[in-house]
């Protein structure tokens, strides 16, 4: 499956750093979080991502285009005019990436909207380029598969001031609604599957996925949860950015489940 990554907003709450970067550029140990979440999808063997820039949008494709360089051993030979480059050893991904401009100010449905074309007919991963957990990709994809509904969000209870979702005991959303940082109920995590049909309930630039599109999913019968018990974290702010770098550099990450230790990107900033 297509993985949908969600990377064009402003970040202004961790604007200590996404006034010089996007926010899922953001490093966690000297690789951006949006590079940790795709390690996740990576490790269950999903391989093809396709990345809603928007803010900043210049900053990730350059990324990208260098990124064979700064994980590979080269030899540059500029001797009797020549330009040549070889590659002695590499331990870059198998990524097939594809990062789409949706526009500056484009909000979530109309990002998604907007990169229907690289989905075509197909069902398809989504998330957001700021958080990271350890669910189970292929487990969340089967219960998807079980249900022969059109979404799939992961659910996971935090007191945030996210999404609240009104899950039915056979895990169905019956509503999706805003909450209070002291809502104890489920929010949405996103690690979603998304039919083709959710293309249908999207509608312009303006299009907000969380509010109208999901609400509607909900009110047909057509959104189901994913329960997740453990862990989830997004990166809403430098206090959060501490913690995650904190399990990252002890050893403790939930969601590193990957064997290679992280990279060093020689010119990450100081």
């Amino acid at each position: 499956m297509k993985v949908v990554l969600l990377a064009g907003g402003f970040g202004s709450r961790i604007s200590e750093e996404s006034q010089f970067k996007p926010k899922p550029m953001i490093e966690l140990g000297g690789m951006p979080i949006l590079w940790h979440i795709m390690k996740e999808y990576s490790y269950y063997g999903h391989n093809e991502f396709i990345i809603c820039a928007g803010y900043k949008q210049e900053y990730i494709k350059e990324w990208f285009a260098n990124y064979f360089l700064y994980n590979s051993d080269v030899t540059f030979d500029y001797r009797n005019t020549n330009n040549e480059m070889t590659v002695h050893q590499t331990n870059i991904e198998p990524w097939k990436v594809t990062i789409v401009d949706t526009g500056y100010n484009t909000m979530t449905g109309g990002r998604i909207k907007r990169i229907q074309k690289y989905i075509g007919n197909e069902t398809f991963l989504m998330t957001y380029g700021d958080g990271v957990c350890d669910v189970e990709i292929d487990k969340l994809i089967d219960f998807h598969t079980s249900h022969g509904k059109w979404a799939t969000l992961t659910a996971v209870k935090m007191a945030q001031d996210k999404g609240i979702l009104e899950i039915t005991k056979d895990q169905a959303v019956r509503a999706f609604r805003e909450k209070s940082a002291n809502d104890g109920a489920p929010i949405n995590a996103g690690y979603m599957v998304l039919g083709p049909q959710v293309f249908d309930f999207l509608e312009g630039d303006s299009c907000i996925f969380e509010r109208n599109p999901l609400e509607m999913l909900a009110k047909n019968g057509q959104l189901m949860s994913y329960v997740h018990e453990g862990f989830w974290q997004c990166m809403d702010n430098m206090r959060e950015k501490t913690m995650l770098e904190n399990l990252l550099s002890t050893g403790m990450a939930p969601w590193k489940r990957w064997e290679r230790a992280i990279p060093k990107n020689p010119y990450a900033e100081k």
